[in-house]
């Protein structure tokens, strides 16, 4: 089957966190304002309802004010954007991504079914099901590490081969053999890799960054991708900054308070303090302690101050 001619996603796109009030709700006046710095930041897009914007823990009449209020204002301001579709339930995705028909995003983001890890003729029926509803929007495969379901790069490609709306990925990257074999199978689809290693991957076939260290700053996510084209070496002290940075004062958390991913990324967020979001997370999940907080930003200045 032939390929139709899409644009592929490119660069470095920032997500949209939750700002979240002291009623466990939704802050729609800040997520507005968040929306406003995001638009006008110089990324090459934004995206919503990936694992770092709380997808998994959002209801209908959310998901869906959400969708609109991102629509808007990227359109306000000629940005691209993403929408995740992303849910547990299979039927629930498919009518997520049909009902994006007249909000037409740049792409959508999926996961794969994901209660139970699909058999094999249950993984075509999904992509089949989403491609015939997709109405011609690209469609960005997220296979993050905790996918019941973790797909390799020769299956990847096979799958592009079959479903020509498959446009990208969003996957944990690897070693320099496992760039080689992304050149080799994939070329001409767009490989997302975590942020904070793009100074190593873009060189060897990464193509952009649904990015975690925007999530620390636009600004300073922003440098450390431009610089991995333009000054490979000094992108690698940077990236190495950046990972010295999370090793010490957010990766942790994971093992001293059980937090999840998603609040690793808030808590950056209220760190470099670039905007209206904080670190708390919406109920049940727990959020970063203010004592880290404090001892991250204080770390920040002087470990990384392009993103202060």
């Amino acid at each position: 089957m032939t390929a139709p001619a899409l644009d592929l996603p490119r660069g470095l796109w920032g997500t949209i966190l939750l700002p979240v009030d002291a009623r466990d709700q939704i802050d729609w006046s800040a997520l507005s304002d968040e929306l406003d710095l995001l638009v006008h930041s110089g990324l090459h897009g934004i995206y919503a309802n990936g694992t770092a914007g709380e997808f998994h823990n959002q209801t209908d009449a959310e998901y869906e004010r959400l969708v609109d209020l991102v629509a808007r204002k990227a359109r306000g301001a000629g940005m691209p954007f993403q929408i995740g579709v992303s849910c547990t339930n299979a039927r629930v995705a498919r009518e997520r991504l049909r009902a994006l028909r007249d909000v037409r995003p740049s792409a959508a983001q999926f996961i794969l079914p994901d209660w139970w890890a699909p058999s094999q003729p249950e993984l075509h029926a999904f992509l089949a099901g989403m491609q015939e509803v997709a109405c011609g929007i690209p469609l960005v495969l997220y296979n993050p590490p905790q996918s019941k379901l973790r797909l390799d790069l020769d299956q990847i490609a096979a799958l592009r081969a079959q479903y020509p709306l498959l446009v990208g990925a969003k996957l944990p990257g690897g070693d320099a053999g496992w760039y080689a074999r992304r050149r080799a199978l994939l070329p001409g689809f767009s490989v997302f890799v975590p942020g904070h290693t793009v100074a190593f991957g873009r060189p060897l076939g990464a193509d952009g960054a649904y990015s975690n260290v925007a999530c620390l700053g636009p600004r300073g996510a922003l440098l450390h991708w431009q610089l991995s084209a333009e000054s490979p070496e000094r992108a690698g002290e940077l990236e190495s900054r950046i990972q010295q940075f999370m090793a010490r004062y957010v990766l942790p958390l994971v093992q001293t308070h059980g937090l999840a991913h998603p609040a690793l990324d808030k808590m950056m967020a209220e760190v470099g303090a670039w905007g209206p979001v904080r670190a708390r997370m919406l109920w049940p999940h727990a959020s970063a302690p203010d004592a880290a907080i404090r001892d991250a930003r204080a770390a920040l200045r002087d470990m990384l101050p392009e993103f202060c």
